[in-house]
């Protein structure tokens, strides 16, 4: 489990983990670490938080977080900001956080399967990929939004699953070569 509330005090940004203030609505660097971490393994980001000087977080909370929801929700669902919506309800969450009475929004970005990479930005596949290391998301090279495009598979008549052909219709001498 990539968060639970109840160990926040142990959290550190890291390679799936990223924390955003959000104090004056979505943060436009929310856009790039969706991206990193839909190309890379996935990830939370978590509005409402900010990083201190030694890498723990503290809240900060969120200031009309419906709005901000239904801001999110409208964003990610438009395709000239972002290429593909991997979301769906249960992926954001709203937190009370008990200890400062902050609200807190969780995102659980999932990784996008191969077919669907690159996930990308403005309309700009070779100019807003994403790639996440470490604490950092990274702009993609043109060989790394390449790379992921090649890497997507093909869809052939050999990778489709034919559970309702009777099993005289297949060639044994075929399997066992």
């Amino acid at each position: 489990m990539l968060f639970d509330l109840k160990k926040f005090d142990e959290y550190k940004e890291d390679n799936r983990r990223e924390v955003k203030k959000a104090k004056g609505g979505i943060p436009n660097s929310l856009w790039e670490t969706y991206s990193s971490f839909a190309n890379c393994y996935g990830g939370v980001i978590i509005l409402g938080v900010a990083e201190n000087e030694d890498g723990s977080w503290r809240t900060t909370g969120l200031e009309n977080e419906r709005k901000l929801l239904k801001e999110f929700w409208d964003t990610i669902n438009n395709k000239k900001k972002v290429s593909l919506n991997l979301l769906t309800d249960k992926d954001v969450e709203l937190y009370r956080v008990e200890k400062s009475g902050d609200v807190i929004l969780v995102i659980h970005v999932p990784a996008a399967k191969r077919e669907e990479r690159p996930v990308y930005l403005n309309g700009n596949m070779f100019g807003n990929t994403y790639r996440r290391n470490w604490e950092g998301d990274y702009r993609c090279s043109a060989q790394e939004v390449k790379a992921m495009l090649r890497d997507q598979p093909e869809a052939t008549m050999d990778t489709k699953v034919l559970s309702s052909i009777p099993m005289d219709y297949i060639s044994q001498e075929s399997v066992e070569a």
